[in-house]
């Protein structure tokens, strides 16, 4: 009888009642799902899903796969009901097509497991927790309507200037879903007059930025939160023209008196064959950083009265008209496959599908900003975006208002090349064009702040030891910038003057007689082994042998250890400020925020602290990416103060491109890195008075220690859970440390035998062990 039963089964299923095929492609694109996730899930070719899908003329399903692809359709329709609008009432679904359980039970070939893993796992338990970019499934349901300006409600964390909360993240994230595929604009008619109840600017409603695909011949938008829109653009200039008038993509502006972020369109492989552009470039056009002005598409655009900046159109296009009053129309565009998110900073976000590659670039929008080009150039406008160059006046006799120097930014206007202090430039500058050919200045005629590259011999004691532990400064170059008094403007010589540790300059002074065998720390002198530390004042660790430029917190470290300090003479600047504290706070809050996110929080006791950080990066790789951006954006931001000459052409003495730029400031730069660098002998300084032990190696905010275990916990002097006041301090915090990695005395021993390198800084290979002849130079 059972095998009567099991036939009868398999006939009902057989004909399992399907949607239309118009409703079937719409429950899989509103859960985010491709035709080769089916597929696969299903155990059919990718043909066979389009095939069901196809409106013309659909094919239907057969045996096991119906009732399979039956099931999949029923939990989709449970999270995404048929939208329901005035002009378009919603058709019933067939009676026998509700959701609800099948009542003949399962077939044993129906592939539940598969249908399974590409429908729930995209939803964390209800009510908890999620990272991020995640929709909650009954936001999905409620996007599902097909309104695409509803989609702010669920994107409020992403378009939102304020970072998200530091919350935990769950212990395996899954991907993120997606809202339905939507029309561009809303059917409701008062669509124009709604604002988004969670406050978010409806004009942003869309979120920041959109990833442009072409799936089955249809152009969709995958914008944050998981909202899909379909494109009907039909080339370039019309993509610019939806994107600027229905797509509500874009930011607001970070300051009062700053501009709106304007919107990102980042375009797949596919997107550019469907406008007609390379997928990639010539090696001719990668030296080149663009495709020739003859190339068609651009010719379309001009057509259009659309405009390209002086850059051209290469990975990180600007596609503008003259603004018209305070009104901007302007898309920029980020072309992965051009090298746009330089894997070095961006990991393998270029390859990660549209939806992730939107989280990934939606979460960095949210709580960095929009990207504006690489991660340095993303760094140096942030700044600017913090502290516009100018400021709306108050309203004058005539009740007008103007524009003026916005108070504590570096102003809209470049200084004047020769007028720069000639110890702060680097060589070429225009300022050194009288200089011999082939005169090569030294630390008395160039400022010279950078970070640490020092190691040394171990001592026999260190040997006797089993490991080398290398420490790392999180954020360290921010952790430096927090609280600096920066120059604003111009510089101006002084002779002789009174050191003022307050005053922010560059400062001709000796301090050789500097001995760090006896220093100050605290009010406290204390005798240390000088010749086991390295030179607070120099980079290689070498101490100074005669008068020298240094940044003002290097000349305040040498008076703080003790020593008296009498400059020579001085550039200083009178019009100075804090000028980078708001640019620390937003990309510390970006990093603790996504840090979070991925399980690591802020004031985790040492122990549950460095647990955390084991392996954070597997928890979430997309959010992992962001970290690694964010981190790019703070070393790069600052490289960026000082941008040297780029590309064939230019020679020593003409000026640069950067040097027009108001933000071309290597004295901010240089003092940034001074403080850095005296912050982290500071700590060395204080650990080696308490402890006796001293660095072996250290490599900008790398610092190895021999010590008898593998934890940061085996030698850093912890009491109770309490770090040594000043010291080194586990933590997630700019400026605290984690464990970068663990090798034995003896690896490091004989790498430098290897190399015959005494003095090979191990800190370059801490982390992993890997040494190569590359690495060394050699």
């Amino acid at each position: 009888m059972s095998e009567l039963f099991d036939a009868v089964d398999a006939l009902v299923a057989s004909r399992s009642p399907l949607p239309p095929a118009e409703e079937r492609k719409r429950l899989r694109v509103a859960h985010g799902l491709t035709l080769d996730e089916v597929a696969a899930a299903l155990k059919v070719r990718r043909a066979t899903v389009s095939g069901w899908e196809s409106v013309k003329k659909p094919t239907e399903p057969r045996g096991p796969e119906r009732e399979a692809y039956a099931r999949l359709l029923r939990q989709l329709a449970e999270l995404y009901p048929a939208p329901a609008t005035p002009q378009e009432p919603a058709a019933p679904m067939p009676a026998t097509f509700t959701g609800a359980p099948d009542p003949a039970g399962e077939m044993p070939e129906v592939p539940d497991a598969a249908i399974e893993e590409i429908v729930n796992p995209l939803y964390p338990t209800p009510g908890a927790p999620r990272p991020a970019g995640f929709a909650d499934p009954a936001e999905a349901r409620t996007l599902s309507t097909g309104q695409a300006s509803e989609a702010a409600a669920m994107t409020a964390t992403e378009n939102t200037q304020t970072p998200a909360p530091v919350t935990a993240a769950p212990a395996a994230a899954p991907r993120p879903a997606r809202t339905t595929r939507t029309s561009s604009t809303s059917r409701r008619p008062d669509a124009k007059k709604a604002a988004p109840a969670d406050g978010t600017d409806p004009r942003f409603a869309n979120g920041p930025l959109a990833v442009v695909d072409v799936e089955d011949g249809q152009v969709l938008a995958y914008c944050t939160g998981g909202l899909v829109l379909d494109v009907p653009a039909k080339s370039l200039p019309s993509l610019v023209e939806w994107t600027l008038k229905e797509a509500k993509l874009g930011q607001p502006k970070l300051s009062g008196p700053g501009k709106d972020a304007d919107p990102l369109l980042v375009l797949t492989e596919a997107t550019l064959e469907r406008y007609s552009l390379p997928v990639t470039l010539t090696d001719e056009e990668k030296h080149a950083g663009r495709i020739p002005e003859g190339h068609k598409v651009v010719k379309q655009l001009a057509r259009a009265e659309w405009k390209l900046t002086k850059r051209g159109f290469g990975p990180w296009a600007r596609i503008y008209r003259p603004a018209t009053g305070s009104e901007r129309a302007c898309v920029q565009l980020c072309i992965p496959s051009w090298n746009a998110l330089d894997s070095r900073h961006w990991s393998e976000a270029g390859q990660l599908p549209p939806a992730e590659l939107a989280r990934v670039l939606g979460v960095y929008a949210s709580r960095v900003m929009t990207p504006r080009g690489s991660t340095a150039v993303t760094g140096l406008e942030l700044m600017t975006a913090l502290h516009p160059p100018t400021r709306a006046s108050e309203p004058d006799a005539d009740g007008k208002r103007h524009s003026e120097h916005n108070p504590g930014s570096l102003g809209k206007d470049a200084i004047d090349p020769m007028n720069w202090p000639p110890c702060e430039v680097p060589d070429g500058h225009p300022v050194l064009k009288d200089l011999p050919r082939f005169h090569v200045r030294g630390p008395g005629e160039k400022l010279f702040e950078e970070a640490y590259d020092w190691a040394r011999p171990m001592t026999d004691a260190e040997c006797t030891l089993r490991h080398l532990v290398g420490i790392d400064v999180n954020m360290a170059f921010a952790a430096g910038a927090n609280g600096l008094n920066v120059g604003l403007g111009e510089a101006t010589h002084v002779k002789a003057p009174a050191f003022d540790p307050k005053l922010p300059g560059s400062w001709l002074v000796d301090l050789s007689h500097v001995d760090l065998s006896k220093v100050k720390v605290g009010k406290e002198w204390v005798e240390l082994d000088g010749s086991l530390l390295p030179s607070p004042f120099t980079p290689k660790g070498e101490r100074p042998d005669g008068p020298a430029w240094y940044a003002t917190p290097t000349v305040a470290y040498a008076a703080e250890l003790g020593y008296e300090v009498r400059p020579i003479e001085a550039w200083v600047r009178y019009d100075n400020g804090r000028y980078l504290d708001g640019w620390y706070n937003r990309l510390r809050d970006a990093y603790l925020a996504t840090m979070a996110d991925l399980g690591v929080h802020a004031d985790m006791e040492p122990a549950d602290f460095l647990a955390a950080m084991d392996g954070y990066k597997d928890r979430d790789p997309d959010l992992a990416i962001v970290v690694s951006a964010i981190k790019a954006t703070v070393k790069g931001g600052l490289g960026k103060l000082r941008e040297r000459p780029r590309g064939e052409g230019w020679r020593p003495g003409e000026p640069w491109r950067a040097l027009s730029r108001p933000t071309w400031r290597p004295d901010i730069r240089a003092a940034v890195i001074s403080r850095t660098r005296i912050n982290l002998h500071r700590k060395i300084v204080k650990h080696a008075a308490f402890t006796g032990q001293y660095p072996v190696a250290i490599l900008s905010d790398c610092v190895v220690y021999a010590a008898d275990g593998t934890s940061p916990l085996d030698f850093l002097p912890y009491r109770e859970g309490k770090p040594l006041p000043g010291g080194f301090k586990l933590g997630i915090n700019p400026g605290l440390v984690k464990h970068e990695g663990t090798q034995t005395v003896l690896w490091g021993e004989e790498v430098r035998e290897r190399f015959n390198a005494p003095e090979l800084n191990l800190a370059r290979y801490i982390k992993d062990g890997t040494v190569t002849d590359v690495d060394n130079g050699e």
